[in-house]
């Protein structure tokens, strides 16, 4: 009897896009799509709508005050599967001007440019890193190097390794997703 594949369909991956909104309308853009995918049933099509904030401090009169402005004037950030049906949402959602990238053909951030905005998503890394264990670097100036933890450091997710180049130990702050355990 032949053996049938059944090939499986994995369901895209949601990513990060970038809409552009009339300035002023950030936080109306967001209210009115989050509530344009409740009453459609899309959760599962767009995961996270975001006005990403900062805050800072103004000082008047000699008085501190924290305050929050947006990160991102006029742009809005949405974690979606790209679909003809979520395009068309977002685009006809009152004071959206459109996406952001060539003409009708949206642009994902890349996962590179998210971590650097950090202010979308934090993903937990789960370690198991102590002091004294050997790591290999991953990624950057130091890819492939091997070292030892002289330091690990939860909060901040970061790690120090002291690596050997030139014949002297050198200590670098790698962060948790760019060192491998080794041994």
């Amino acid at each position: 009897m032949d053996q049938i594949d059944v090939e499986r369909t994995e369901k895209p991956e949601a990513k990060w896009y970038v809409v552009h909104t009339y300035s002023g309308h950030e936080m109306k853009v967001k209210t009115t799509m989050e509530k344009m995918v409740k009453n459609r049933g899309m959760q599962n099509l767009i995961e996270e709508i975001a006005v990403p904030m900062e805050s800072y401090t103004e000082t008047k009169d000699g008085v501190d005050k924290q305050k929050e402005r947006k990160m991102f004037p006029s742009y809005v950030l949405v974690k979606m599967i790209m679909t003809d049906e979520t395009w068309y949402l977002v685009r006809n959602t009152r004071g959206v001007t459109g996406f952001v990238g060539p003409g009708s053909d949206p642009i994902p951030l890349s996962d590179e440019e998210v971590r650097e905005m950090g202010v979308v998503e934090k993903r937990k890394i789960d370690y198991d890193y102590k002091v004294g264990d050997g790591v290999k670097v991953m990624n950057g100036p130091f890819e492939n190097f091997m070292g030892t933890i002289e330091n690990v450091n939860e909060e901040r997710e970061k790690v120090k390794v002291f690596i050997s180049m030139f014949g002297r130990d050198t200590l670098l702050e790698l962060d948790f997703d760019q060192v491998e355990k080794i041994g």
